[in-house]
Parts: C-alpha cells; sequence; structure tokens
C-alpha cells in the first residue's frame, strides 16, 4: 500500500476503483444501463464548480445513427472503439450556461450582470469549470464499476456543427464508458513523482 491508501478514508479497493489502479481503457464490453448513465450524473453533479455554475451538458450517444456521426469526426485511432463502446458521453460547455443563474445560484442575482456584459469571460469561466466537471464525471464512471476512456482527438468544430447547429454548446471531449474488455489497457505510462510536481512555499 502506498501513503495515499494509508491516508485515504476510503477503501483500500475504492482507492484502488477511482485513482491507484483506474487506467484509460480502449476496449470495452457488457452494456451500459439508462440506470448507471443517470447515476454518473448524479455524482458527477456533486463536485464544486465557480459560482456552483454547472456549464457542463452531457449528451449520451446511444443509437448507431447518432454513433456513425459522431464516429466521422474522430481521428482514425479512435473511431472504431467509439463504434463499439456500450456507452459513449460526448462532453460540451453550455455556451449561455449564466441564463441558469437564478436556479444555481439565486442568492447572488446581481453576479450574473458580469457575464451578461462580457463574452469572453462567460465562455472561459464555462470553459474552465466544466473541464473541471469532466474529471468528476470520469471519477463517476469509475465509482460503479466501470472504466472510461477520454478522448480529445477530434474534430470538435465538426462535431457542433453535427450535434449542436445552433451554437449553444461547444464539445471538448469524447467518453467511451463500459466494462474493460479484452486487451483495454496498453502499456503503463509513468506518471510523475511527487519531487517532479509539488513544491512547498
Amino acid at each position: 500500500m502506498s501513503i495515499a491508501h494509508d491516508e485515504s478514508v476510503l477503501e483500500e479497493v475504492a482507492v484502488d476503483a477511482l485513482f491507484a489502479q483506474a487506467r484509460t481503457a480502449n476496449a470495452f464490453t457488457g452494456e451500459v444501463t439508462d440506470a448507471q448513465a443517470r447515476a454518473i450524473y448524479e455524482l458527477a453533479k456533486y463536485g464544486p464548480t465557480a459560482f456552483n455554475s454547472q456549464p457542463l451538458r452531457i449528451t449520451y450517444v446511444r443509437t448507431a445513427e447518432a454513433r456513425e456521426r459522431l464516429v466521422q469526426h474522430l481521428s482514425r485511432g479512435n473511431q472504431e472503439k467509439t463504434r463499439l463502446a456500450p456507452l459513449v458521453a460526448l462532453l460540451s460547455v453550455d455556451a449561455e450556461w449564466h441564463e441558469r443563474w437564478d436556479t444555481f445560484l439565486p442568492a447572488a442575482i446581481r453576479g450574473k450582470a458580469r457575464y451578461d456584459a462580457d463574452e469572453q469571460l462567460r465562455a472561459a469561466t464555462g470553459r474552465d469549470n466544466a473541464h473541471l466537471q469532466a474529471g468528476y464525471f470520469i471519477l463517476a464512471v469509475r465509482s460503479l464499476g466501470l472504466a472510461a476512456g477520454p478522448m480529445t482527438g477530434a474534430d470538435f468544430a465538426a462535431i457542433d456543427a453535427e450535434f449542436f447547429p445552433g451554437g449553444d454548446r461547444k464539445s471538448f471531449l469524447v467518453v467511451n464508458i463500459g466494462k474493460p474488455g479484452d486487451d483495454a489497457w496498453g502499456p503503463a505510462k509513468a506518471k510523475l513523482d511527487y519531487e517532479d510536481v509539488v513544491e512547498t512555499v
């Protein structure tokens, strides 16, 4: 066991499932039920975001027709595994996330005016916090005993034109989801050491 296991309040099996033994999967098997798909979001939504803004939007791509519409815009190496994955999530930013301010932060509704007036700030805040939520989304997938295969190898402008022609969402990540299949894992990749990354001042 590592110091991470020793210091965690979670059981060793949970630490391994979420972090220590979890890896990006490239092949999948089984199925992902509608209940599991909902549970992924119901867990991920609790992660903190600035102002409780929650700009992430999730499109579950299930039908063969929708899958092909997505696959055509993925890099060649990502196409077949996405075509065959039990479930695919297309993650995007709601470009108008601030319009839900009266729901996510009604006690400070006056803060919305700043984002009404500054499109660049609105886009940056939405992007940064949706990316943060994507991390929670992956952990939620793992917490259900499933594996996630997040991918950025795609033409996201083309995906937006295909799935969000109104311009109201900006996609940024495709996540394949399912039980890991045969040969799901590539060679283990080295992680940087604590001393390489952390400094205390």
